[in-house]
């Protein structure tokens, strides 16, 4: 006895018969799924595996109804029942399933009862019933559903289909034990994180990297001291990377930054060698060429350039590393940059940052020498005077600024030692987290889609993405990734897509895309 015709087959029948399914699968030749055509006669309403010798080696395929009860499989294996195209009624009811391929029910187009009742079945892979067209009824009683993440699909699934569905009960987590998934408020927290891929390599050196907007389009221009180069780059809307645009020669150049005043650009080229100079883009000759120079007698062993604007002025201060040279603020005058005031004399400083502190301009002076100094702009005499000090924080690299739900913070970064994390209270910076960063050359704050996160570079392991935790109020380890002596992380959005650059002094230069990662998928 192998097959058993019923015409009153039905979900309620009792059979007596053990179905051994390993027969069904192991056994039955599978033929190329096809569409029951519309003149398709089917005849067999219900097919029995017994697990007798005489089962036939290939099931019919103009078959209507097949049950599958009461047996001892786990798994529905990827087009199971695809050389069965006329199928309307599946019962897999009581075994031991536990793993559903996505593709299980593939071809089943004209399948309208489908029970998978009292299985061990915790999940359902997304969109398994999507070549359902024809479904009318779906069992899943007896089942006890982990409604995480993975069930989210089903979750909107259920709210959607036209279908009639048996409750879906939870086992976990255990807010939700016992309840219907129907019950489960929101998944749109727990069920999304982010991540950083690599997007694209750029196979030469770099040391720092800054970014600009003009007329619509995104550029970066990237600091190449040993290809004697700052390379600019243009996002390319169609390719969806960034290829070369311009590429400004000189010595040993370590910052370009991008200086935008009405419809022009200009580029500070910090070097080593040679003096610094600024350039601008030239229209009719669609590249940048040199404006004017800076004077080598300030600007000896340039660090940082940071840009900044006050009351419509605009400004930037080159930060000097050497005992020669002097940190230097420059002012816009309409007709070009001049020297407006030096800084800090013979402190070696190396890296300004600007920051509104209480709706005050101030600038951060870090130095290898001493502890960070405060300078508050006079609005008075229109120039920096000594405000205050950083204690306790000797040879600081470098201080990044960043706001987060209205506070404001700062980072220092330290070679050795701990690199800080501080906070603004109304009187002063007071620490919040210190992070082990032995060999740190930059530790930069940036923020994508409301995600604060902080990127550390070390010489000697690991760089280290840290993002911030709201509940804990401190930033927690979230990735690791390996950049060769890294020097700058710098954040880039174009495209409704978000970057960042990643300068390495001895490797390439990586770009990593940040993602949003749907866990329910």
């Amino acid at each position: 006895m192998a097959l058993l015709r019923s015409s009153g087959c039905s979900r309620g029948s009792l059979f007596l018969l053990v179905l051994a399914v390993a027969c069904l699968l192991q056994r039955a030749q599978v033929k190329k799924p096809v569409r029951c055509p519309a003149t398709c006669s089917c005849t067999k309403e219900s097919i029995i595996c017994v697990g007798s010798p005489g089962v036939p080696r290939i099931i019919p395929s103009d078959i209507s109804s097949l049950s599958l009860v009461n047996g001892t499989f786990s798994e529905i294996k990827d087009r199971m029942f695809a050389h069965l195209p006329c199928l309307q009624l599946l019962f897999i009811e009581g075994n031991k399933i536990e793993t559903i391929s996505r593709n299980s029910f593939r071809g089943l187009r004209d399948l309208t009862h489908l029970s998978l009742a009292n299985n061990n079945i915790k999940a359902l892979p997304r969109d398994i019933f999507s070549d359902l067209d024809s479904l009318i009824e779906l069992d899943l009683r007896g089942n006890k559903f982990e409604c995480d993440c993975k069930a989210k699909w089903l979750f909107l699934w259920l709210k959607m289909t036209n279908s009639t569905v048996s409750d879906v009960l939870c086992i976990g987590p255990a807010e939700y034990q016992d309840k219907k998934l129907n019950d489960v408020t929101s998944f749109d927290y727990e069920c999304t994180t982010t991540d950083f891929v690599v997007h694209q390599i750029l196979p030469y050196q770099s040391v720092s990297v800054d970014t600009f907007n003009s007329k619509n389009d995104v550029y970066v221009a990237i600091a190449q001291p040993s290809m004697e180069n700052c390379m600019v780059l243009e996002w390319d809307h169609i390719e969806m990377n960034f290829r070369s645009y311009d590429n400004i020669t000189g010595q040993s150049i370590v910052g370009c930054k991008a200086i935008l005043i009405d419809d022009q650009v200009f580029v500070v080229v910090a070097q080593l060698f040679g003096g610094s100079h600024i350039y601008k883009y030239d229209e009719s000759w669609t590249k940048f060429v040199k404006f004017q120079d800076i004077e080598v007698s300030r600007i000896s062993k340039p660090n940082d350039i940071e840009l900044f604007q006050i009351d419509s002025e605009k400004f930037f201060v080159i930060a000097d590393s050497s005992k020669a040279g002097l940190s230097t603020v420059y002012k816009w005058n309409n007709k070009g940059f001049y020297s407006y005031q030096s800084l800090h004399e013979w402190f070696r400083d190396t890296d300004a940052e600007f920051v509104d502190i209480d709706g005050k301009s101030h600038l951060i002076l870090s130095s290898r020498s001493q502890v960070p100094i405060i300078l508050q702009w006079n609005k008075n005499s229109k120039k920096f005077v000594p405000h205050s000090e950083i204690p306790n924080m000797e040879d600081v690299l470098a201080v990044k600024s960043f706001r987060m739900q209205n506070s404001l913070y700062i980072t220092l970064t330290r070679f050795i030692g701990d690199s800080r994390v501080m906070k603004w209270n109304s009187k002063q910076f007071v620490e919040i987290q210190a992070l082990p960063s032995r060999g740190a050359m930059t530790l930069q704050p940036f923020s994508f889609k409301n995600n604060h996160y902080l990127a550390l570079g070390s010489d000697y392991t690991f760089s280290q993405i840290y993002q911030w935790d709201n509940e804990k109020n401190l930033f927690r380890i979230f990735k690791e990734i390996y950049v060769q002596a890294p020097r700058s992380f710098t954040a880039v959005s174009t495209d409704r897509r978000d970057f960042f650059f990643a300068s390495s002094f001895k490797g390439n230069t990586q770009i990593f895309e940040h993602i949003i990662v749907d866990l329910s998928l």
